[in-house]
């Protein structure tokens, strides 16, 4: 081989060193800063520059639009118009949670199975023709802006900017009735959760387009019963929560586990600061803003919307949507009703109670954990109450259907009663009358029908029971292990329907007092708020002081056994010792002293059947739900040192009683 041919060869074997070192990964395929040269003729690519689906067959349009606001700011907004619509309403939802995700749950052609899922009542969105509209508000998703958790009103002085919820409704539905040409002009606003929080903001300054408003489960007051706190004591199950919603636009970033028992991560942790700090939370804006305000300040107080609505009139139809197993905001529809329906001079205000966990009127009601209802009570909710009431403030020639001011399913029973106000047993021949559950000895509660004045100190030194409040084991919300905090049942994460666990296994606890009635011979009806009045002492100088009123069922039940002798939670609630005085000024608790906490459970609307009994249990942790109390004062818990937390005595005299809120025995006859 001559020279010339000789490094033709050579050449050729390192071509083929490389093109297969390429192939071997062994070497880079194109080097930083250097343009890469092709191996071979690029083929004609089989992928189009815009590919357009092919769309006449659907039985809708869909459409996608930056809805701009008064600052310039452009919303991402996502229109589904059924398909031939006109003169139809529309249906807006402002969520923080992917407009886009909400609006393709699948693919398909048929309209109502792109809305099955949250935040969507597909069936009754397609069978009344309505045109579905769901927004990424400022901040989240697509939409531009800054993204501020429950960002407060425009003029508080938490939000100095012109713009707000309210004035980003306003601009919205502006917007959509003068360029969505097969509309009505009448828009309805709805959603869950945050998203019902959100309708709520849309009262402040409602658009004259806004004809109805339907907030379900919304946020109302993130301290005193919703989201972050209850009455003081930290939730600390939401800072997972908490961390995928703040710390990016599209919530990329995702907690993570640490545990396979949720109760093992947040002991092992120490306080609910450290374990945001372990996270990054601190990063979070929301986060140091919450975590510098754990008692009830203006920070909190002026965010509060049964606050912010009881200073105005009503002007829109609304329609308040509760849950009695909410886990998450069981605080705020009941709260808001009671707020506004005082101004509510044209019966424009309407209530629903329904036997569901957060959000569950949209999905299959027919039970929650072990309980049946005997009928799809969600789907009654939608077809009997919600669509009607949408339809008659929404369509022009819908029927005046009339919608009662109060629809609540009455558990126990569970039957529907239709009512003329909230608490109410019926609408004729019953009352409610406050009545006593009295702690006694022996585990005892006795039941009168006339309450006592509420305790404020012992008259003379009484009875009592006693345990020992241990930081170091604290009492278990629910069974372990605990599974972490979310809404996928496949991977075992059954935080929604917790509120109807069994609550038996608490009642077996050292650190939990338990108290129960006889057997009862007649039906007991409660509805509306129990009221907690407990006289204690803590050998601390701080406390939490859990409630619960439970049905306690019969040691048999024939039709399902499975809920012989069951525990079950009618209504349950946390206070922090430390705002006995105040809620705006944590003090410290007099150790040993015999102190009255008076407070308010949760709405319930029960029937206690003869032969279950009535059971009141009573404890000073509830764990990992809320975060630990260290039982010594510290000027703020979020912080608290471990040689802080601290065994502790609790005594709770028998002077203490739950009110209950007594149906008179003609109830719903």
């Amino acid at each position: 081989m001559n020279k010339i041919g000789f490094k033709l060869a050579a050449l050729a074997g390192a071509l083929l060193s490389v093109q297969i070192a390429l192939a071997q990964n062994a070497l880079p395929a194109s080097t930083p800063g250097v343009a890469a040269t092709p191996l071979y003729p690029a083929l004609p690519s089989e992928t189009p520059d815009e590919f357009k689906a092919p769309v006449d067959s659907f039985d809708y349009v869909k459409r996608s639009v930056m809805v701009p606001m008064r600052d310039g700011v452009k919303l991402n907004t996502v229109i589904i118009v059924p398909r031939k619509a006109k003169g139809a309403p529309i249906l807006l939802t402002r969520t923080p949670y992917n407009a886009a995700e909400l609006t393709s749950h699948s693919e398909s052609s048929q309209m109502e199975s792109i809305l099955q899922g949250y935040d969507n009542a597909s069936d009754v969105i397609v069978q009344g023709g309505y045109i579905r509209v769901i927004q990424d508000v400022r901040g989240k998703y697509g939409s531009e802006g800054d993204y501020v958790m429950n960002r407060p009103l425009s003029g508080n002085a938490f939000n100095p900017t012109p713009v707000d919820h309210s004035t980003d409704t306003w601009d919205t539905i502006e917007w959509l009735t003068k360029n969505i040409p097969e509309s009505n002009g009448k828009v309805g606003i709805i959603g869950i959760s945050y998203d019902g929080y959100l309708p709520l903001m849309a009262l402040v300054n409602p658009h004259p387009a806004l004809k109805v408003s339907v907030p379900m489960n919304p946020m109302v007051d993130g301290w005193r019963g919703d989201d972050w706190f209850h009455n003081g004591a930290f939730r600390q199950i939401n800072l997972s929560y908490m961390l995928e919603q703040v710390v990016t636009r599209r919530n990329e970033a995702k907690w993570y586990t640490s545990h396979y028992d949720d109760y093992d991560m947040y002991m092992r942790a120490g306080s609910a600061g450290e374990l945001a700090r372990q996270r990054g939370l601190e990063q979070s804006g929301f986060w140091r803003k919450l975590s510098a305000h754990p008692a009830y300040d203006e920070f909190w107080s002026s965010q509060a919307m049964d606050k912010i609505l009881a200073k105005q009139p009503v002007t829109v139809p609304t329609l308040l949507v509760h849950s009695l197993w909410d886990a998450e905001d069981i605080y705020g529809a009941v709260a808001v009703y009671k707020a506004i329906k005082p101004n509510d001079k044209d019966n424009k205000v309407h209530l629903v109670l329904g036997p569901w966990n957060h959000g569950g009127g949209i999905g299959e009601g027919s039970k929650l954990g072990a309980l049946h209802f005997s009928s799809d009570t969600a789907l009654h909710f939608r077809q009997e109450i919600l669509r009607p009431f949408l339809d008659r403030y929404l369509k022009d020639d819908a029927p005046a259907a009339e919608v009662a001011t109060v629809s609540a399913f009455e558990t126990g029973t569970n039957k529907w009663r239709s009512l003329d106000a909230w608490p109410s047993g019926c609408n004729s021949g019953c009352a409610i009358a406050p009545a006593t559950l009295k702690l006694a000895a022996n585990s005892k509660l006795s039941l009168t029908n006339t309450a006592s004045a509420p305790v404020s100190a012992p008259a003379q030194k009484n009875a009592y029971d006693e345990y020992v409040s241990d930081p170091a084991k604290p009492v278990p919300f629910r069974a372990r292990p605990i599974p972490p905090y979310g809404y996928d049942e496949a991977k075992g994460q059954t935080w929604p329907r917790w509120l109807t666990d069994d609550q038996r296994e608490a009642s077996g606890r050292t650190d939990v007092l338990s108290y129960t009635t006889d057997v009862l011979t007649a039906p007991v009806k409660i509805s509306g708020e129990p009221v907690a009045h407990l006289l204690a002492s803590t050998s601390g100088t701080d406390a939490d002081w859990v409630v619960k009123v439970i049905d306690l069922y019969p040691d048999q039940v024939a039709a399902q056994p499975e809920m012989g002798g069951y525990q079950l939670m009618i209504s349950a609630d946390i206070f922090r010792g430390r705002y006995r005085e105040s809620f705006e000024t944590a003090k410290p608790v007099a150790a040993n002293t015999a102190l009255a906490y008076n407070f308010k459970l949760p709405t319930a609307n029960h029937v206690f059947l003869p032969g279950h009994r009535v059971m009141v249990q009573i404890q000073s942790s509830w764990f990992p739900l809320y975060d630990r109390n260290p039982q010594t004062f510290v000027p703020n818990i979020f912080f608290a040192k471990p040689s802080d937390y601290k065994k502790a005595t609790q005594r709770i005299y028998h002077d203490s009683y739950i009110e209950l809120p007594l149906v008179s025995a003609t109830a719903g006859k």
